[in-house]
């Protein structure tokens, strides 16, 4: 039995569905642990001081591996290696992992440094806490993690190149172990710095399950001086990766900022919302993203126009209609899942309703943020790296002006009307609805630019994604009636005074939901339903009969 759930882990994917299956299962076992981690949290300190200190500890090296990490981007990385002979895959490897510990060891040394200072300026109201040593002494041990992180993402190019998608996701499975580690044994003892060591130990494990893989393929990297023959093309195509990425960062770094000044728990609320939006995000959006990274690097790099638009119009309708399908689930949901995930210990009423609330408002916008994960990936397939740089920044731009115009009008009354349709008029804090809005307009336009950018790389896109968004429309509409049907009906056999009760009505309305969406989407013959099906009875197969079952299609390029 052992035997045989290594080999199905170790097996290489090559079919795009099922790959995007694969990952969605094993991503989910990582986001299940991303959930206790929080659900520990939020027990143990609620929506108050502390957990608003160390997410904001965690915005700065977010933003250090957004610049200095993806300077060596595995999206680079990927389509040099494609097709490569192992001593030149072993050569990229080396140099990328020594110009990224030299250079990104560097920049961390003078961060950490400067650390208090720039903590003062991000959030003045925290340093002046009680807390304030521990957390410019955490701020400080997290600038270990985006170098680990960046090693990793370098090493992991080979992962993703050889199909090796499961082993690719058990990396945040292992990450989030080392959190929860830290969070249990570590904190008690060490106070905040003691969740930052936990951190540490799951970025090592991050870095470390690579190694197999490296060694199995004789590519195994050494230490080598980076010469500029090499490194420079790398990261010259690098920097408009990194840059987005870091446009990104510093939009949420931002955002984070002014969340501090909303009052205590605002950064809490916040970012344990965005967590549990992330979940739908990385299973939908992030795993057809990844898996087909590789196919449109091999389509674009042989010329191959036709199956470049194919795999990205095909991974587009899946992350819409999934997406829409959750969204509408989510809508109805969001007090049960909640309180399910958070609802414990320190964790009060009003912080459950307000990251209810939250958690709708961001939900808005998991369509968009799924399609940007793919999009961006494509555009650096198809070699046009600076697009996605240029839209970050005018997204990014445009996130935080939304967010400090709706801050500085508060009055208008936007923030009222989103607290009374979400039903939280009556808890304190309810200004940061109006940085979620903003977060989620910006996602939204970033999906419109990106979508103009690909109709030279992929025409007919634009077309080929309203099937999916009508159906997808009308199966979240339907799921999400049920679901509320059901939860009503519901109320009145059993009341939520317990969380076995509050989990047993909203998993049972959750199934109905789902059911009466995958019926919707049977009825209206939707194509993406019935590839779904065929790809996971093929993925469920023996490894030795899924050898066949995913090799590709005649419209698929073999990987060499």
């Amino acid at each position: 039995m052992v035997r045989r759930i290594l080999e199905r882990i170790a097996a290489p994917v090559r079919g795009l569905h099922q790959a995007a299956y694969l990952l969605a299962a094993l991503t989910l076992a990582s986001q299940a642990l991303a959930l206790l981690r929080d659900r520990a949290f939020a027990h143990a300190f609620g929506a108050g001081q502390v957990l608003d200190l160390y997410y904001a500890a965690f915005r700065v090296p977010d933003l250090v591996f957004a610049l200095v990490s993806s300077l060596v981007s595995a999206y680079v990385i990927i389509p040099r290696i494609t097709g490569m002979d192992r001593e030149s895959t072993r050569r990229i490897l080396s140099e990328s992992a020594s110009f990224l510990l030299g250079f990104g060891g560097v920049i961390c040394v003078v961060l950490a440094i400067f650390m208090p200072q720039f903590l003062a300026f991000l959030y003045p109201s925290f340093v002046s806490s009680a807390y304030q040593n521990e957390f410019v002494l955490l701020s400080r041990l997290l600038l270990i993690q985006p170098i680990l992180l960046g090693l990793s993402g370098v090493f992991s190019s080979v992962l993703q190149v050889h199909r090796r998608f499961a082993l690719f996701a058990l990396s945040p499975v292992l990450y989030n172990l080392g959190i929860i580690f830290g969070a249990i044994f570590f904190y008690p003892r060490f106070g905040l710095l003691g969740i930052g060591f936990g951190v540490i130990i799951g970025a090592v494990a991050y870095l470390a399950i690579n190694i197999p893989v490296l060694v199995d393929a004789g590519v195994m990297p050494r230490f080598r001086w980076p010469t500029r023959a090499l490194i420079l093309p790398i990261v010259r195509n690098s920097i408009p990766r990194s840059l987005a990425l870091g446009m990104g960062s510093v939009t949420a770094l931002v955002l984070t900022a002014l969340a501090s000044r909303i009052g205590t728990g605002a950064v809490s609320v916040f970012t344990l919302a965005g967590n549990l939006e992330a979940v739908p995000l990385a299973l939908i959006g992030s795993s057809y993203a990844v898996a087909a990274f590789p196919a449109l690097s091999e389509a674009s790099t042989l010329e191959k126009h036709d199956e470049f638009s194919r795999i990205l119009s095909s991974s587009a309708r899946h992350i819409i209609l999934w997406s829409f399908v959750a969204v509408g689930l989510i809508a109805v949901l969001r007090a049960h899942i909640v309180r399910i995930i958070l609802g414990t210990g320190a964790f009060d009423w009003n912080a459950t309703r307000l990251t209810a609330a939250l958690l709708v408002v961001l939900a808005v916008g998991l369509v968009a943020q799924g399609l940007v994960l793919l999009f961006s990936r494509a555009l650096y397939a198809a070699r046009q790296s600076w697009r996605p740089l240029l839209y970050q920044l005018v997204a990014g731009a445009f996130t935080i002006l939304l967010a400090v115009m709706f801050l500085a009008a508060e009055n208008d009354g936007l923030r009222s009307f989103l607290a009374v349709i979400l039903r939280v008029g009556d808890v304190h804090g309810t200004g940061i609805l109006l940085i979620a809005l903003a977060s989620t307009l910006g996602q939204i336009f970033l999906v419109i630019l990106s979508l103009i950018a690909l109709r030279s790389v992929a025409p007919g896109l634009i077309r080929a994604i309203v099937r999916p968004c009508v159906d997808g429309a009308v199966a979240a509409l339907a799921g999400g009636i049920a679901a509320y049907i059901t939860l009503a009906f519901e109320g009145g056999i059993a009341p939520l005074t317990t969380l076995a009760s509050v989990f047993t009505q909203g998993c049972i309305a959750g199934i109905v939901g789902l059911s009466v969406a995958a019926l919707a989407l049977f009825v209206v013959e939707n194509e993406e339903f019935r590839i779904m099906a065929n790809a996971f009875d093929r993925l469920m197969r023996a490894p030795e009969d899924r050898t066949a079952a995913l090799a590709p299609s005649a419209e698929e390029p073999i990987q060499p």
